[in-house]
Protein backbone atom coordinates (compact mmCIF):
# COMPACT_ATOMS: atom_id res chain seq x y z
CA UNK A 1 0.00 0.00 0.00
CA UNK A 2 5.05 7.25 -0.97
CA UNK A 3 5.14 12.04 -1.16
CA UNK A 4 9.96 18.97 -1.78
CA UNK A 5 8.77 22.17 0.26
CA UNK A 6 7.95 23.58 3.53
CA UNK A 7 4.60 23.62 5.07
CA UNK A 8 2.72 26.51 4.27
CA UNK A 9 0.42 26.36 7.18
CA UNK A 10 -0.37 23.88 10.73
CA UNK A 11 -2.86 21.99 9.03
CA UNK A 12 -1.11 20.37 6.22
CA UNK A 13 -4.07 17.33 6.76
CA UNK A 14 -6.78 19.95 5.80
CA UNK A 15 -5.12 21.61 2.89
CA UNK A 16 -4.60 17.52 1.38
CA UNK A 17 -8.40 17.00 1.90
CA UNK A 18 -9.73 20.23 0.75
CA UNK A 19 -8.27 20.12 -3.02
CA UNK A 20 -4.78 18.92 -4.88
CA UNK A 21 -1.55 20.84 -3.73
CA UNK A 22 -0.05 22.42 -6.56
CA UNK A 23 3.36 20.80 -7.62
CA UNK A 24 5.85 21.20 -10.73
CA UNK A 25 5.33 18.80 -13.61
CA UNK A 26 8.98 17.49 -13.28
CA UNK A 27 9.81 15.23 -10.65
CA UNK A 28 13.32 13.68 -10.00
CA UNK A 29 13.43 9.88 -9.89
CA UNK A 30 15.29 7.85 -7.15
CA UNK A 31 18.25 6.33 -8.27
CA UNK A 32 18.39 8.55 -11.83
CA UNK A 33 21.74 9.97 -12.49
CA UNK A 34 22.80 13.17 -10.89
CA UNK A 35 20.35 15.63 -12.57
CA UNK A 36 18.19 13.43 -14.61
CA UNK A 37 14.33 14.25 -14.68
CA UNK A 38 11.27 12.13 -15.63
CA UNK A 39 8.34 13.97 -15.97
CA UNK A 40 6.11 11.82 -14.00
CA UNK A 41 3.61 14.18 -14.27
CA UNK A 42 2.75 12.10 -17.67
CA UNK A 43 1.59 9.62 -16.05
CA UNK A 44 -1.19 11.37 -13.92
CA UNK A 45 -1.78 11.21 -10.33
CA UNK A 46 -4.97 8.77 -11.34
CA UNK A 47 -2.43 6.74 -13.23
CA UNK A 48 -0.02 6.92 -10.99
CA UNK A 49 -2.59 5.70 -7.61
CA UNK A 50 -3.42 2.58 -10.51
CA UNK A 51 -0.36 1.66 -10.43
CA UNK A 52 0.82 1.27 -7.12
CA UNK A 53 -2.77 -0.50 -6.19
CA UNK A 54 -1.92 -2.97 -9.06
CA UNK A 55 1.59 -3.41 -7.70
CA UNK A 56 0.83 -3.67 -3.79
CA UNK A 57 -2.09 -6.31 -4.29
CA UNK A 58 0.02 -8.95 -6.02
CA UNK A 59 2.90 -8.04 -4.04
CA UNK A 60 0.37 -8.74 -0.92
CA UNK A 61 -0.34 -12.03 -2.70
CA UNK A 62 3.14 -12.93 -2.35
CA UNK A 63 3.40 -12.41 0.82
CA UNK A 64 0.73 -14.53 1.67
CA UNK A 65 2.75 -17.34 0.04
CA UNK A 66 5.30 -16.74 1.83
CA UNK A 67 4.09 -16.57 5.49
CA UNK A 68 4.38 -19.95 5.88
CA UNK A 69 8.32 -19.53 6.04
CA UNK A 70 8.99 -16.68 7.71
CA UNK A 71 5.37 -15.99 9.48
CA UNK A 72 3.44 -12.78 9.44
CA UNK A 73 5.78 -10.29 11.45
CA UNK A 74 8.69 -12.07 9.82
CA UNK A 75 7.50 -10.97 6.33
CA UNK A 76 6.34 -7.18 7.85
CA UNK A 77 9.86 -7.17 8.96
CA UNK A 78 11.46 -8.26 6.07
CA UNK A 79 9.38 -6.24 3.53
CA UNK A 80 9.91 -2.78 5.63
CA UNK A 81 13.53 -3.51 6.17
CA UNK A 82 14.10 -3.86 2.58
CA UNK A 83 12.17 -1.85 0.97
CA UNK A 84 14.48 0.97 3.61
CA UNK A 85 17.36 -0.25 2.59
CA UNK A 86 16.37 -0.03 -0.94
CA UNK A 87 14.81 3.94 -0.46
CA UNK A 88 17.84 4.98 1.54
CA UNK A 89 20.66 3.67 -0.89
CA UNK A 90 18.69 5.64 -3.62
CA UNK A 91 17.18 8.16 -2.03
CA UNK A 92 20.46 9.19 -0.02
CA UNK A 93 17.77 11.47 2.78
CA UNK A 94 19.62 14.68 4.14
CA UNK A 95 19.65 14.56 8.04
CA UNK A 96 20.20 18.08 8.54
CA UNK A 97 17.80 20.91 8.11
CA UNK A 98 14.89 19.98 9.10
CA UNK A 99 12.55 21.34 12.05
CA UNK A 100 11.23 19.70 14.94
CA UNK A 101 7.89 19.35 13.13
CA UNK A 102 9.26 18.15 9.82
CA UNK A 103 10.99 14.73 12.31
CA UNK A 104 7.72 14.44 14.28
CA UNK A 105 5.74 13.95 11.07
CA UNK A 106 7.90 11.65 9.48
CA UNK A 107 8.36 9.59 12.90
CA UNK A 108 4.35 9.19 12.62
CA UNK A 109 4.49 8.63 9.60
CA UNK A 110 6.81 5.71 10.04
CA UNK A 111 4.79 4.69 12.84
CA UNK A 112 1.95 4.67 10.90
CA UNK A 113 3.50 2.56 8.15
CA UNK A 114 4.61 0.20 10.43
CA UNK A 115 1.24 -0.49 12.09
CA UNK A 116 -0.60 -0.22 9.01
CA UNK A 117 1.45 -3.12 7.95
CA UNK A 118 1.37 -5.72 10.52
CA UNK A 119 -2.06 -4.80 11.14
CA UNK A 120 -2.95 -6.15 7.43
CA UNK A 121 -0.64 -8.69 7.77
CA UNK A 122 -1.86 -10.59 10.93
CA UNK A 123 -5.19 -10.56 9.33
CA UNK A 124 -4.12 -12.05 6.21
CA UNK A 125 -2.68 -15.15 7.89
CA UNK A 126 -6.08 -15.60 9.44
CA UNK A 127 -8.95 -14.66 6.81
CA UNK A 128 -8.78 -14.70 2.83
CA UNK A 129 -6.83 -12.06 1.05
CA UNK A 130 -10.30 -10.77 -0.67
CA UNK A 131 -11.70 -10.24 2.61
CA UNK A 132 -8.94 -8.62 4.77
CA UNK A 133 -8.94 -5.90 1.63
CA UNK A 134 -12.40 -5.56 1.87
CA UNK A 135 -12.35 -4.71 5.05
CA UNK A 136 -9.22 -2.54 5.25
CA UNK A 137 -10.38 0.08 2.79
CA UNK A 138 -13.30 0.85 4.72
CA UNK A 139 -10.38 3.03 6.63
CA UNK A 140 -10.16 5.49 3.22
CA UNK A 141 -14.11 5.11 2.69
CA UNK A 142 -14.11 6.68 5.76
CA UNK A 143 -12.05 9.34 5.20
CA UNK A 144 -12.99 10.10 1.57
CA UNK A 145 -16.50 10.85 3.61
CA UNK A 146 -15.12 13.34 6.25
CA UNK A 147 -12.74 15.01 4.07
CA UNK A 148 -14.99 15.42 0.95
CA UNK A 149 -16.82 18.93 1.08
CA UNK A 150 -19.00 17.78 -2.28
CA UNK A 151 -21.89 16.03 -1.95
CA UNK A 152 -21.52 13.88 -4.68
CA UNK A 153 -18.82 12.39 -3.40
CA UNK A 154 -20.51 10.89 -1.03
CA UNK A 155 -22.80 8.98 -3.85
CA UNK A 156 -19.47 7.80 -4.86
CA UNK A 157 -18.03 6.47 -1.33
CA UNK A 158 -21.65 4.75 -0.89
CA UNK A 159 -21.58 3.36 -4.06
CA UNK A 160 -17.90 2.20 -3.16
CA UNK A 161 -18.90 1.11 0.16
CA UNK A 162 -22.22 -0.74 -1.14
CA UNK A 163 -19.56 -2.79 -3.23
CA UNK A 164 -17.12 -3.45 -0.70
CA UNK A 165 -20.01 -4.97 1.57
CA UNK A 166 -20.73 -7.11 -1.65
CA UNK A 167 -17.69 -8.08 -2.67
CA UNK A 168 -17.48 -9.54 1.23
CA UNK A 169 -20.30 -11.65 0.35
CA UNK A 170 -23.09 -9.18 2.24
CA UNK A 171 -21.54 -10.40 5.88
CA UNK A 172 -18.31 -11.54 7.56
CA UNK A 173 -20.22 -13.64 10.34
CA UNK A 174 -17.95 -16.81 8.75
CA UNK A 175 -14.69 -15.29 9.49
CA UNK A 176 -12.42 -15.11 12.49
CA UNK A 177 -13.48 -12.33 14.77
CA UNK A 178 -9.92 -11.79 15.42
CA UNK A 179 -8.62 -11.58 11.62
CA UNK A 180 -11.70 -9.00 10.94
CA UNK A 181 -10.27 -7.08 14.02
CA UNK A 182 -6.91 -6.42 12.27
CA UNK A 183 -8.04 -5.63 8.79
CA UNK A 184 -10.23 -2.74 10.21
CA UNK A 185 -7.35 -1.07 12.44
CA UNK A 186 -5.82 -1.55 9.68
CA UNK A 187 -7.79 0.04 7.65
CA UNK A 188 -7.71 2.97 10.20
CA UNK A 189 -4.06 2.88 9.74
CA UNK A 190 -4.43 3.28 6.28
CA UNK A 191 -6.65 6.11 6.29
CA UNK A 192 -3.75 7.91 8.99
CA UNK A 193 -1.19 6.70 6.19
CA UNK A 194 -2.66 8.80 3.98
CA UNK A 195 -2.95 12.11 6.09
CA UNK A 196 0.70 11.61 6.90
CA UNK A 197 2.15 10.64 3.58
CA UNK A 198 0.66 14.27 2.14
CA UNK A 199 1.67 15.97 5.45
CA UNK A 200 5.65 14.33 4.59
CA UNK A 201 5.17 15.01 0.84
CA UNK A 202 5.11 18.93 1.80
CA UNK A 203 7.82 18.31 4.20
CA UNK A 204 10.33 16.75 2.49
CA UNK A 205 12.02 16.71 -0.87
CA UNK A 206 11.62 13.63 -3.46
CA UNK A 207 10.83 10.46 -1.99
CA UNK A 208 13.34 11.46 1.29
CA UNK A 209 10.35 11.51 3.48
CA UNK A 210 9.27 8.07 2.91
CA UNK A 211 12.71 6.87 3.04
CA UNK A 212 13.77 8.05 6.87
CA UNK A 213 10.14 7.35 7.32
CA UNK A 214 10.47 3.15 6.23
CA UNK A 215 13.81 3.02 8.18
CA UNK A 216 11.69 4.18 11.22
CA UNK A 217 9.03 1.50 10.80
CA UNK A 218 12.33 -1.33 10.06
CA UNK A 219 14.04 0.01 13.47
CA UNK A 220 10.35 -0.32 15.21
CA UNK A 221 8.87 -3.52 13.49
CA UNK A 222 12.27 -5.54 13.23
CA UNK A 223 12.49 -6.97 16.78
CA UNK A 224 9.11 -8.28 16.43
CA UNK A 225 9.97 -10.27 13.72
CA UNK A 226 13.02 -11.64 15.35
CA UNK A 227 10.95 -12.48 17.95
CA UNK A 228 8.44 -14.81 16.33
CA UNK A 229 10.68 -15.91 12.96
CA UNK A 230 14.31 -16.12 14.66
CA UNK A 231 17.15 -17.75 12.41
CA UNK A 232 13.82 -18.13 9.75
CA UNK A 233 14.43 -14.75 8.53
CA UNK A 234 18.06 -15.38 7.17
CA UNK A 235 17.43 -17.75 4.74
CA UNK A 236 18.05 -16.51 1.15
CA UNK A 237 15.23 -18.20 -0.74
CA UNK A 238 12.79 -16.57 2.15
CA UNK A 239 15.28 -13.13 2.21
CA UNK A 240 14.61 -13.16 -1.95
CA UNK A 241 11.14 -13.68 -1.77
CA UNK A 242 10.87 -10.67 1.09
CA UNK A 243 12.73 -8.61 -0.93
CA UNK A 244 10.61 -9.07 -3.85
CA UNK A 245 7.45 -8.51 -1.51
CA UNK A 246 9.04 -5.53 -0.19
CA UNK A 247 10.02 -3.92 -3.80
CA UNK A 248 6.04 -4.61 -5.00
CA UNK A 249 4.36 -3.82 -1.70
CA UNK A 250 6.26 -0.95 -0.71
CA UNK A 251 9.33 0.91 -2.58
CA UNK A 252 6.42 0.94 -5.93
CA UNK A 253 3.32 1.68 -4.43
CA UNK A 254 4.26 3.92 -2.11
CA UNK A 255 6.41 6.11 -4.34
CA UNK A 256 3.49 6.55 -6.71
CA UNK A 257 1.17 7.30 -4.54
CA UNK A 258 3.24 9.97 -2.69
CA UNK A 259 3.78 11.47 -6.27
CA UNK A 260 -0.37 10.87 -6.98
CA UNK A 261 -0.90 12.70 -3.22
CA UNK A 262 1.24 15.94 -4.38
CA UNK A 263 -1.56 17.01 -7.32
CA UNK A 264 -4.98 14.92 -5.93
CA UNK A 265 -6.60 15.62 -2.87
CA UNK A 266 -6.99 12.91 -0.40
CA UNK A 267 -10.64 12.59 -0.49
CA UNK A 268 -10.53 11.23 -4.70
CA UNK A 269 -7.42 9.42 -3.30
CA UNK A 270 -9.38 7.86 -0.61
CA UNK A 271 -12.54 6.59 -2.80
CA UNK A 272 -9.77 5.43 -5.41
CA UNK A 273 -8.85 2.95 -2.84
CA UNK A 274 -12.05 1.41 -2.91
CA UNK A 275 -10.51 -0.56 -6.27
CA UNK A 276 -7.89 -2.33 -4.37
CA UNK A 277 -10.46 -5.67 -2.97
CA UNK A 278 -10.96 -5.72 -6.97
CA UNK A 279 -7.22 -5.66 -7.65
CA UNK A 280 -6.49 -7.93 -4.39
CA UNK A 281 -9.32 -10.74 -5.88
CA UNK A 282 -7.65 -10.67 -9.42
CA UNK A 283 -4.05 -10.95 -7.27
CA UNK A 284 -5.77 -13.68 -5.82
CA UNK A 285 -7.16 -15.34 -8.74
CA UNK A 286 -3.91 -15.13 -10.56
CA UNK A 287 -1.32 -15.78 -7.81
CA UNK A 288 -2.98 -17.90 -5.18
CA UNK A 289 -5.45 -19.61 -7.46
CA UNK A 290 -8.92 -18.18 -5.83
CA UNK A 291 -11.61 -17.69 -8.00
CA UNK A 292 -14.41 -14.81 -8.35
CA UNK A 293 -18.08 -15.77 -8.02
CA UNK A 294 -20.51 -13.97 -10.12
CA UNK A 295 -20.79 -11.70 -7.13
CA UNK A 296 -17.74 -10.73 -5.97
CA UNK A 297 -17.78 -9.69 -10.40
CA UNK A 298 -20.81 -7.51 -9.65
CA UNK A 299 -18.78 -6.13 -6.11
CA UNK A 300 -15.67 -5.24 -8.21
CA UNK A 301 -18.20 -3.74 -10.97
CA UNK A 302 -19.60 -1.51 -8.47
CA UNK A 303 -16.00 -0.30 -6.96
CA UNK A 304 -14.55 0.17 -10.21
CA UNK A 305 -18.03 2.69 -10.77
CA UNK A 306 -17.06 4.36 -7.56
CA UNK A 307 -13.90 5.06 -8.72
CA UNK A 308 -14.28 6.35 -12.10
CA UNK A 309 -16.88 8.37 -10.90
CA UNK A 310 -14.85 10.45 -8.44
CA UNK A 311 -12.17 10.70 -11.13
CA UNK A 312 -14.58 12.06 -13.44
CA UNK A 313 -16.02 14.40 -10.76
CA UNK A 314 -12.04 15.52 -10.04
CA UNK A 315 -11.42 16.23 -13.42
CA UNK A 316 -14.36 18.18 -13.96
CA UNK A 317 -13.88 20.66 -11.43
CA UNK A 318 -10.50 20.85 -12.23
CA UNK A 319 -11.97 22.07 -15.71
CA UNK A 320 -14.18 24.33 -14.27
CA UNK A 321 -11.54 26.04 -12.39
CA UNK A 322 -9.45 26.67 -15.34
CA UNK A 323 -12.36 28.28 -17.17
CA UNK A 324 -12.96 30.43 -14.36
Amino acid sequence: MNLPRADRSPSAGATAAEGAVTQPEAVAVPGGAPGRRRRWGSLGPVGLVLAGGVSVQFGGALAVSLMPRAGALGVVSLRLVVAAVVLLVVCRPRLRGHSRADWGTVVLFGITMAAMNGLFYQSAARIPLGAAVTLEVLGPLALSVLASRRAINLVWAGLALAGVFLLGGGGFSTLDPVGVAFALSAGAMWAAYIIFSARTGRRFPRADGLALAMAIGAVLFLPLGIVESGAKLLNPTTIALGAAVAVLSSVLPYTLELLALRRLPASTFAIMMSLEPAVAALAGFLVLSQTLTLTESLAISLVIAASIGAVRTQVGRGKARNVT
